[in-house]
């Protein structure tokens, strides 16, 4: 009998020591771009879980495409994940308003906000309340190969105005340089154009306006300007053969291997490059340069201001406080500097930026913190079925199909019926 009770003594210690009930945490997320990415989520876990033992997070990825399709109904369901990718925006707001978020403004501690930039924390709340928390940021600018430029006889930094970009690419084309390198096949690179030009030309402000249906809506003066100062460039036939059938990744790896001058692409764009070049080691970093996107004359539109995207997780409905514990842990200055040391992405809580060591991603994120205004993606910020008219408008610009005013009605069409 008092070997049984040792037994019994035993056995009791040891399930002292697990928690009674591991609550999990289901986490959906988009495929990180390098497996830094994985690790970084593997080692955030790690270090929540060990802290709190009682809560277990399932991480799950899907690739973009799959994401994008997959998640609506997911939301509808049981199966639905309790934290899940968002790239802010329309989408976001589409999704609170069908009730599938949750509200966590209880949920999370006030000092923990103020960890974040304000214009991260607002690119999470839709009608005063709080759905989730920022993760990072994306920048897009024009990147150049230096050594292309240089054969080329185009010096970047004196291109200031969208007139002188267009003269730049003349001048490269005719240097038998391919001036730009573009994933026509993704539809959504060729709406950086569109968007940015908008950015210049309308001004967030009008943008705003225009998407609440004010002056003609997007099919407004300043939106049928920007189709035509696209087409300026599409006339030039500025990309690489083949544009319409190069998806974005193959064309970092183009850009990477040394077959255009320029490419219009966000922060991410700098390892991108190196990834999916054919030797892997892609552009150098001191042979890879970048401008701020051009000004418009006569454009409403700041000249500081950036275009991008405010990227972070949202909290489905019924999940527990247990979700925003864990995206407090994600978030935090710790996580978000070793996050910045491996150059994943540009850290949106004050202060992680000094681990940024990447001398150009440093420079972007001085970009992004010196602007008065960071616009949304316009195929996020309008949400999903304006989103989609704007990057096919954009597609059917480059390859000359459409009009200006076609393409502005388009987007409008699509801006009227959501």
């Amino acid at each position: 009998m008092k070997q049984y009770a040792t037994i019994a003594v035993l056995a009791a210690t040891v399930l002292a020591s697990f928690p009674a009930f591991a609550e999990t945490v289901k986490v959906l997320s988009i495929e990180p771009n390098v497996k830094e990415g994985r690790d970084f989520y593997a080692a955030a876990i790690e270090k929540f879980e060990k802290a709190n033992p009682d809560i277990k997070i399932q991480f799950d990825y899907l690739d973009d495409t799959s994401f994008k399709s997959k998640l609506p109904t997911l939301l509808q369901s049981d199966a639905r994940p309790d934290i899940f990718f968002t790239w802010t925006g329309g989408v976001f707001h589409e999704q609170a308003d069908a009730g599938v978020l949750k509200d966590i403004s209880g949920d999370v501690d006030p000092k923990a906000l103020e960890t974040f930039a304000p214009g991260g924390i607002k690119a999470l709340t839709y009608k005063d309340k709080l759905y989730g928390l920022p993760m990072y940021a994306g920048v897009v600018v024009l990147f150049y190969n230096k050594e292309l430029t240089d054969k080329a006889g185009v010096d970047p930094k004196t291109i200031k105005t969208w007139d002188d970009f267009l003269a730049a690419v003349k001048t490269v084309k005719e240097a038998g340089i391919t001036p730009i390198v573009v994933g026509g096949k993704s539809k959504w690179p060729l709406q950086h154009y569109y968007g940015y030009l908008a950015t210049r030309i309308a001004g967030t402000d009008g943008i705003a306006a225009a998407a609440a249906g004010e002056s003609d809506g997007l099919a407004g003066p300043d939106f049928v300007k920007a189709g035509e100062e696209f087409r300026k460039l599409a006339d030039l036939q500025p990309f690489q053969p083949g544009f319409m059938d190069t998806d974005n990744s193959k064309a970092g790896g183009l850009f990477g291997d040394g077959r255009g001058a320029f490419i219009l692409s966000g922060n991410y764009m700098i390892g991108a490059q190196k990834r999916n070049s054919t030797s892997g080691a892609g552009i150098s970093d001191d042979n890879l340069g970048f401008i701020p996107f051009p000004v418009v004359e006569g454009g409403k539109g700041d000249p500081a201001d950036t275009f991008g995207g405010i990227n972070g997780w949202l909290v489905s409905k019924n999940a527990t406080p247990a979700a925003a514990k864990f995206l407090e842990s994600l978030m935090d200055l710790d996580n978000q500097t070793t996050s910045a040391s491996m150059d994943l992405w540009l850290p949106i809580v004050k202060g992680a930026d000094a681990g940024i060591k990447n001398a150009n991603i440093k420079a972007i994120a001085n970009l992004l913190a010196s602007a008065p205004h960071h616009q949304l993606y316009l195929d996020q910020e309008l949400g999903a079925n304006v989103g989609a008219a704007m990057n096919d408008a954009s597609a059917q610009l480059a390859t000359g199909d459409i009009s200006p005013e076609e393409a502005a009605e388009m987007v409008e069409e699509a801006n009227e019926m959501r």
